[in-house]
């Protein structure tokens, strides 16, 4: 193959986050690398390995592996910072005109390697997710609690995101590689997943789903000589924070909005009390001022009264912040847009 040729290909990077994999890491490793090079008709390909701060023996396996090939490149941190920073550290250590994501522990397989790197650009989006919960996509071996929560978090962050993707959280995804190291990501752990999403829909970024095939078999296969790094309570927190980040309002609105209508309820009770009080010393006086009736009316009902001012008062203030929290949000995107087409920016003149 001509020298010219091989320049026109474009580089795919894949970026492999590894923390304490001593067990599966030379294996999955070289299966990734085998299946890399059956590509090389289609893409140039370089890994870029982040080893996340492991103290078993998964430095000394990476280090051997980057000394036999010059497209292996491992990136050292000298404790666990976390996903999220790993991730961040390896998408900025690459060079590939796409950028391929994927768990060491190849819960999903190696081809959806290629399928997304074909997905992306050919279909010239910003992000390509692939998704096992979308219709074509399967799941198998993955026990029934960590599945449910799996499925109805990503429904929940779908739903704020309104962007109707079945998956949200998954690492298994492909990016175009100068968007991507433009973006400019904050999260230390596992809510970067959801946060590229959100910063990329902010900036007008194309993202699509392909079918996915999520298997927990070839990890399971390791589970007695492995530590997982998946902590469900920790995992639930981040759900629920990035649905915050994607849409703060709707966590006092819709509270709010519930409050208001319970406060409603109430206070037609709080008048129903109040006009029947009156009737009462009508009928026994013959004539009733409206402050006795209201005073009759709150010494009968006090707890109607409580609740209905109570309720209101919270309903006002709650929904008062979530108005709060729409405007800081549309501020937020409008600076978060300008400061990432800054970088762009100044990414461009820098390559002139």
């Amino acid at each position: 193959m001509k020298p010219d040729e091989l320049q026109e290909k474009p580089l795919l990077s894949v970026v492999v986050p590894v923390f304490n994999e001593q067990a599966l890491l030379r294996e999955h490793l070289n299966q990734i690398i085998d299946y890399l090079g059956g590509l090389e008709t289609e893409f140039r390909w370089e890994l870029v390995i982040v080893n996340d701060g492991s103290i078993d023996d998964s430095s000394t396996i990476l280090t051997e592996l980057a000394n036999s090939s010059e497209r292996i490149v491992v990136l050292q941190h000298p404790r666990n910072f976390g996903l999220g920073q790993a991730m961040r550290f390896g998408i900025h250590n690459t060079k590939g005109d796409f950028v391929v994501t994927i768990d060491i522990d190849l819960s999903y397989d190696v081809e959806h390697i290629g399928e997304l790197a074909r997905k992306i650009r050919d279909e010239n989006a910003k992000i390509v997710l692939a998704s096992p919960y979308m219709k074509g996509g399967t799941i198998r071996n993955v026990p029934w609690l960590r599945k449910t929560l799996s499925i109805w978090g990503n429904r929940f962050l779908s739903f704020f995101a309104k962007g109707h993707f079945s998956t949200l959280t998954s690492l298994m995804r492909a990016y175009d590689g100068n968007f991507i190291r433009s973006v400019n990501l904050r999260s230390m752990g596992m809510e970067i997943m959801p946060e590229t999403i959100h910063k990329s829909m902010i900036l007008g970024g194309r993202i699509i789903e392909i079918p996915g095939r999520l298997d927990w078999g070839p990890q399971r296969r390791y589970a007695d000589s492995r530590v997982s790094s998946m902590h469900i309570v920790r995992h639930l927190f981040a759900t629920v924070l990035a649905g915050f980040i994607f849409r703060p309002f709707m966590f006092f609105i819709i509270p709010g909005l519930l409050v208001g209508a319970f406060s409603v309820y109430v206070n037609i009770w709080m008048f129903i009390h109040y006009f029947d009080s009156l009737e009462k010393l009508r009928l026994a006086n013959g004539q009733a001022h409206w402050s006795d009736a209201f005073a009759l009316a709150y010494q009968r009902f006090p707890h109607t009264f409580v609740f209905g001012l109570l309720t209101a008062m919270l309903a006002v203030q709650l929904i008062g912040l979530g108005i709060l929290a729409l405007q800081n949000k549309q501020y937020f995107d409008e600076l978060f847009d300008l400061g990432s087409y800054t970088i762009r920016k100044g990414l461009r003149q820098s390559k002139r």
